[in-house]
């Protein structure tokens, strides 16, 4: 059994934020594999997808909380670490770009800090979908809680596209196909 969790803070407030690309990846593949979600055994709703042994989960706690829900559904269905894919946003990578790991730091994430402190480990699979740093005034807090400007819309939906194409592939193979088909430049970058 697979678990793939995509980060991001519940509300409508939060919809179609940076902050939520997680969320959004997640959505797309419940959304393409006719998956409905429903309350889970922890603090996010999940969707099982039985077919391919797999559950996708949205946690409920806010980002700052996240590792609660996934340490509580791990244990709840007995998933091992190497079968955990962790979905978020990242500032630090240009707007579209995807990186799969399959462990490291926080580098800075509050979701993944949360993660990491709730596992006791850094070792857990993971997919940084990068959101830009921009330029607001208010710094990187007001960056990741915005929406997409209208002319980067094009670009993260392809983004989201990409990511649930990955997730797909680490249910179907594991984190070293993922890697090697979407850690590079798209053709034209």
């Amino acid at each position: 059994m697979k678990l793939v969790v995509g980060l991001g803070n519940p509300g409508r407030k939060y919809a179609g934020t940076r902050h939520n690309v997680g969320f959004d990846v997640v959505d797309q593949v419940a959304e393409r594999h006719r998956l409905e979600w429903e309350s889970s055994p922890a603090e996010a709703l999940q969707s099982r997808w039985r077919a391919a042994a797999a559950i996708l989960a949205k946690p409920l706690t806010f980002m700052n909380l996240s590792g609660v829900a996934v340490g509580e559904l791990l244990r709840f269905y007995k998933i091992d670490l190497p079968d955990l894919f962790v979905i978020v946003d990242d500032l630090n990578l240009e707007l579209g770009r995807l990186r799969a790991r399959p462990s490291g730091s926080a580098g800075g994430h509050n979701g993944l800090k949360s993660i990491i402190s709730a596992l006791g480990t850094e070792e857990f699979a993971r997919l940084r979908v990068g959101i830009g740093q921009g330029n607001r005034p208010g710094g990187f807090a007001d960056h990741v809680l915005a929406k997409f400007e209208p002319d980067e819309r094009d670009d993260i939906a392809e983004a989201t596209a990409r990511a649930a194409d990955a997730a797909e592939l680490f249910i179907a193979e594991g984190i070293v196909p993922v890697m090697n088909r979407f850690n590079r430049k798209e053709d034209g970058d």
